[in-house]
């Protein structure tokens, strides 16, 4: 097959929704598809797929821009700056299908030319809300595949689209047990520390965790993450967390040292389509505490400390018990998540999309 992956954040940014397509278009290349992929950061070099980089204006630009449909945030003025120059450089004819999240503008320039072009494949990493929702620019999705990160996606839009429950995955190469390296990244040795992987969003709630963590006197968090909560975050632990906080943006590299150099993983966004950080922080064997839903449950299983993180008193009892079980979280039964097994199940969707086509 002659696949096409376009996201603005490709090779630009290490978050959840570049992590996992790129993931699954790495392992399809690996095993023997055409794969092209198309963002807006730089060419790096050892990717299995052919990479092409398009001009897009970075989304901290947009930050105080005005937000009305479809300009709904930062991340859609950059989707939209995106998608003009995918219309103007990207040569659609000989693709099988298309592949992205990005909605409304990329989605769009993917689907110019119709059923003469690629077969659209839309992945729910940043949510269903296209694919159900019949108000304002929404009303002008289509796809020919929908792949639906957790079960209430699927159940919401089976009966509309053809769709396929698909889950995200991890490295187990390089997320997994072992020693941490806190020196090197600037984190205390006698102190526990507690870590977030969040975009500094209002939907992420890392102002929560500040203040959840600032109960323990003896623990220290670090978050590793950007975006335009972060003068109210950082003044804050500055406020609540003097000498027991600190925010870093590390290159993906440096992740997994990350995660093994932390002894709690603290999660408490609601929103989540799926989550990777749930599954590198479960790889690398820390006990995971988050708020506690159906979704989440079917990620994690019975294994952490899911609660109502909406209470404080709940949340505080989940991180003191984490905390305590330090160590005993082996990850057992991670390996259904691995990346060579999510991109086999995309690749059976993407033919049988095909096939009905």
């Amino acid at each position: 097959m002659r696949l096409i992956f376009a996201l603005p954040g490709f090779h630009q940014y290490d978050r959840g929704a570049e992590v996992a397509l790129l993931a699954v278009a790495g392992e399809l290349a690996r095993t023997g598809d055409d794969v092209t992929v198309v963002g807006s950061g730089p060419s790096t070099d050892g990717r299995a797929y052919r990479y092409l980089q398009i001009p897009a204006v970075r989304r901290e630009r947009f930050e105080k821009f005005p937000t009305f449909p479809p300009f709904r945030s930062e991340t859609a003025w950059e989707d939209a700056s995106f998608a003009i120059n995918l219309v103007r450089k990207i040569d659609l004819q000989g693709y099988d299908a298309s592949v992205t999240c990005s909605f409304p503008f990329s989605h769009w320039a993917l689907r110019r030319l119709g059923r003469k072009g690629p077969a659209s494949v839309f992945v729910t990493q940043n949510g269903d809300w296209p694919a159900f929702s019949d108000s304002a620019e929404y009303r002008l999705f289509s796809c020919e595949g929908l792949v639906c990160t957790n079960p209430d996606y699927f159940s919401r839009n089976a009966d509309r689209w053809n769709c396929r429950l698909i889950p995200n995955g991890v490295d187990l190469a390089l997320f997994k047990p072992g020693a941490g390296d806190r020196d090197r990244l600037g984190l205390p040795a006698d102190r526990q520390v507690i870590l977030m992987v969040s975009a500094l969003i209002t939907s992420k709630r890392v102002i929560d965790g500040i203040r959840a963590v600032a109960e323990l006197p003896d623990a220290f968090l670090i978050v590793a993450g950007d975006g335009p909560l972060r003068q109210q975050v950082t003044e804050l632990a500055e406020e609540l967390l003097p000498n027991r906080f600190r925010l870093v943006s590390l290159p993906a590299e440096e992740m997994p040292a990350l995660y093994r150099s932390a002894d709690v993983f603290l999660h408490l966004s609601q929103l989540e389509s799926f989550g990777n950080v749930f599954l590198e922080a479960w790889a690398s064997g820390l006990p995971i505490v988050a708020h506690r839903s159906d979704r989440l449950r079917w990620i994690l299983g019975e294994r952490h400390y899911l609660c109502d993180t909406t209470k404080p008193a709940d949340l505080h009892d989940a991180l003191c018990a984490a905390l305590s079980a330090r160590g005993a979280a082996a990850p057992e039964g991670i390996e259904r998540f691995s990346w060579g097994s999510v991109s086999a199940r995309y690749r059976e969707f993407v033919l049988e999309t095909l096939t009905r086509r």
